[in-house]
This record gives structure tokens, sequence and C-alpha cells, in this order.
């Protein structure tokens, strides 16, 4: 569940810390002291590209990534403790002499979760109020269907697209009466493939407890058609120099057939309302109307 909130009594709880910790962390969990944390997150979407942006971000000289992407700290494993946080990401180190080499050192946490859970933004803003946030936001139709792809290769469902689009429709109208409870937003209403794509709600909480100088806003598409001039934007907004990387491998690629014609058109519809209030929250547009 991604509304952790988990409470152990003092004994398991100390258990969960140490098997989690000292047994699957090891070294990097017993030199956890020594170790930093982030200055930047990346907070969503899924699908969108942010296995691909967390390798690429790692290849500037500036910055180094932590020890996986998704990881969850801020909503499933935040009864884990900061120690457990702190043993992912590089050491004191390792960012003196990256400041000694180059001027300046960050590390970041890519989890494309967090960008719909009030309770991780509310978190973050507590522990890092100075942290900049980036959201990779795709277009929800798109984002949908590949998401859709994914639970259809894997054998998590058997219905069609269509059949999945139609039921949820209906089910988003019948939830509106239950969008004020947080816990039931997270785990329930945000699991359903359309709800994922309605930014603007995600992405207001975000708006209001961090000043927008330290919110960016990219494209999937764009991040997808012209990496570079992206991983620029994204480099000025962290301010580090501009540096070319070396591997635009894209990562988590799958191949799949185009959705049916009459389907997007039901769904640029749907999703028309949802993204002029994404656009305005913002301050720009992406071209998903079509």
């Amino acid at each position: 569940m991604k509304y952790n909130t988990k409470s152990y009594g003092v004994g398991k709880n100390l258990l969960q810390k140490l098997f989690h910790g000292a047994c699957k962390r090891n070294l990097f969990y017993l030199s956890g002291p020594l170790r930093v944390l982030p200055d930047f997150f990346v907070i969503g979407v899924v699908r969108s590209g942010t296995t691909s942006l967390y390798h690429y971000l790692g290849q500037h000289n500036c910055i180094r990534k932590a020890a996986y992407d998704e990881l969850g700290y801020f909503d499933d494993n935040y009864h884990l403790g900061v120690h457990w946080y702190r043993s992912l990401f590089p050491t004191v180190f390792t960012k003196n002499k990256i400041k000694k080499k180059f001027g300046k050192f960050l590390t970041y946490d890519v989890t494309p979760f967090y960008i719909y859970n009030p309770l991780v933004a509310r978190r973050i803003s507590d522990c890092f109020s100075k942290a900049k946030i980036i959201a990779d936001l795709r277009n929800p139709i798109d984002r949908a269907y590949s998401n859709y792809i994914i639970m259809l290769q894997d054998g998590d469902t058997t219905k069609t697209f269509e059949e999945i689009v139609e039921s949820e429709i209906r089910e988003i109208e019948q939830s509106k009466s239950k969008l004020n409870d947080e816990s039931y937003l997270v785990d329930n209403f945000y699991e359903k493939l359309l709800a994922r794509g309605f930014y603007a709600d995600q992405l207001k909480i975000w708006f209001e407890i961090f000043p927008k100088n330290q919110l960016l806003m990219i494209s999937s598409e764009e991040f997808a058609k012209d990496t570079d001039k992206v991983l620029g934007e994204i480099f000025e907004f962290l301010d580090v120099p501009y540096t070319k990387i070396k591997d635009y491998t894209k990562q988590n690629k799958r191949h799949y057939q185009p959705m049916k014609a009459e389907t997007r058109n039901i769904l640029i519809e749907y999703f028309k309302p949802h993204n002029e209030k994404l656009y305005r929250l913002i301050g720009k547009k992406f071209d998903w109307d079509k």
C-alpha cells in the first residue's frame, strides 16, 4: 500500500529495519552515516521514460545516481527509516571528490509513484523543503495504453483495452464522493489506468507546498524526440553546466500494436478538461489533443 502509515511495535519495527538494512543492504547500510541524502526528486509519471532519465542524469559530471530507481522510500518504505534510505546514496567522500573536481555535487531519487501521493509530497516538503522536483508527464492516453500493455503481456489481465476504458469511466464517475479520502485516492483510485492521467489533481499539492521555481514539468514526448535538448533544460534547472551524455539507450521499451482510432478519439475528448486544467496549473501546454 503506497499510502504507507505503517506503525509497528518497537520490536517488529527494529526487525524490519535490520532485515532490510543490515541483511539486504549490508555494508551500504553500515556506512549509512557516511552517506548523503538526495538533492532533487523525479516524482513521475509511470511509463513516461523515468528509468531512462534515471540513467541519463547519472552520466553528468556533477551528478551521481542512487543505487536504483523507484526507491519508494517516501511511500512503500518510509517505515524502514532514514538510515536505510541513506544506504542507497553515494558517500560523503564521493560528494567531496566530485565537488572538488567539478565544483558541484547532486544526487537524486527517481520514483514515479510519488506524484499522486499527497502524503509523499508533505513528507518530502518536511524533510527537503529546498529540493527541486521534476515531473516527466506523458500524454495520459498513451500512458494508460502503455500500462495496459504491460498488464496484458505480464498476464495480469485478459480484458481488452476498450473493456477497461468503459468500466473505468463508469467507476471513476461513481468514485467522486470518496476522493477526499487520501488513502482511498492513493491505493484505489489512482490504481485505475485512466485516473493516473489526471495530472493536475495530482500536482496540485506539489504546487501548493513548493515554490514554482523548484518545480519543472517536462513532456515525455519531447524528451523522447529531442533528448539532448530536454536534458539541457533539466541541467539548467538544476544549476549544473550542460554536459553531453554518452549513452542515450532507452530503457524498458515495449513493442505493441497501436490502439484503435475510435478508442483514441473517445479518450481525447475524455482527457481534454483534465489536460486544460493541467496547462493552467503549470503554465505550459503540451500537444496531447490528437
